[in-house]
């Protein structure tokens, strides 16, 4: 009898524990249930390439001239051994299944509508007060969130000659909408300007400084990982805007996780590198991503934006600074579970913060 299921892991440390709780169990049940027969337990543990899945393959088989061992005991224990298997893997993958634990709670967002239609040309004073922010963000900020992964994930990695931690990462994102187009803007500072990732594929925005907005339209609250309605709209800050400058990861209704350039009539963007005097490093990023054929085709369901809809958003921000991974941060989520994401409410337009005169 062949008993095979696919769960979604994070660590060979967990599959370690649950292979030494079956050794455990599959003893004490041979011995309870068989006494001095003996009966040989082949078990396989096969590992799939695709990162967030493992299958594990366990054969009980029968072996010719054991004594005593009809169909009868055969059956009972395993009945046994399977209401044993879930009961150990339940909190396993209940552990190890996402990204980080989830939060209970998610973060609501109010995103408003533009009345103008900005350029996009690194420069955000056309829009950047009409559009939703809210604030600077940096390690310490991200250190009192709810959805803070104790630095496993949402951290700054040390290369050598280090500024303090606010020095080496800080940043302000601005979302809005209008009923033709998403638009993102940031402003950072950074210590280092890191877009080098040799050997590794285009697709990997991950392993180069770059920001990526993970947007789910229409939210649903399905725990869904780059599948049915998930994108992300990832801009690498490289001078030189390769290929790969502006990319699409995104599912769709029978895929998950395709990977792909933007679609170059679906999308405009735009950098400015030391805007501010300050360092070669920072820069400004403004972008527009046209949603019919991108949030449209990723999920039939999206209908052209109104206000009140509900999107997912999450921002991802990755800053390597030499490391084959480095840092990141994440914003408003924890990862690729798309039902951690923030409640991005489309609302009507804002005005700016106007100052008082006393």
């Amino acid at each position: 009898m062949c008993l095979t299921i696919c769960l979604p892991y994070s660590s060979w440390g967990a599959i370690f524990v649950f292979d030494r709780l079956w050794r455990v169990q599959s003893a004490f049940h041979t011995f309870a249930d068989t006494g001095s027969s003996t009966i040989k337990n082949g078990r396989s543990l096969l590992c799939h390439g695709r990162e967030h899945d493992f299958s594990l393959d366990f054969s009980v088989h029968s072996i010719p001239g054991t004594a005593n061992f009809g169909p009868t005991n055969f059956l009972s224990i395993m009945v046994k051994r399977i209401a044993c298997f879930f009961l150990l893997i339940a909190p396993v993958y209940l552990a190890v299944g996402q990204d980080a634990p989830r939060p209970t709670e998610t973060v609501k967002l109010l995103v408003p509508q533009l009345e103008i239609v900005p350029e996009i040309d690194g420069q955000l004073s056309e829009w950047k007060d009409l559009a939703f922010t809210d604030g600077v963000w940096d390690i310490y900020r991200l250190r009192h969130t709810f959805w803070y992964d104790d630095g496993r994930r949402n951290r700054l990695t040390d290369h050598g000659n280090e500024p303090h931690p606010e020095d080496d990462l800080q940043a302000r994102y601005y979302v809005a909408w209008d009923s033709e187009y998403l638009y993102f803007g940031a402003e950072v500072k950074d210590n280092v300007n890191d877009v080098d990732a040799p050997g590794q594929e285009p697709r990997a925005w991950y392993l180069r400084d770059s920001i990526c907005f993970f947007i789910e339209a229409p939210r649903d609250e399905a725990p869904e990982y780059f599948g049915h309605g998930d994108n992300a709209f990832c801009f690498v800050a490289d001078a030189t805007r390769p290929d790969y400058g502006a990319w699409w990861r995104h599912g769709t209704a029978t895929e998950r996780q395709l990977e792909e350039p933007i679609p170059a009539e679906a999308v405009l963007y735009a950098f400015e590198f030391n805007p501010w005097g300050t360092g070669e490093a920072d820069f400004v990023l403004e972008a527009r991503v046209r949603m019919a054929p991108t949030l449209g085709e990723s999920d039939s369901r999206w209908t052209p934006p109104n206000v009140g809809d509900v999107y997912g958003l999450e921002i991802v921000h990755c800053d390597p600074d030499g490391g084959p991974y480095g840092g990141h941060f994440m914003i408003y989520g924890t990862g690729d579970d798309d039902a951690t994401w923030g409640r991005m409410i489309l609302t009507g337009p804002q005005t700016p913060i106007e100052r008082r005169a006393e």
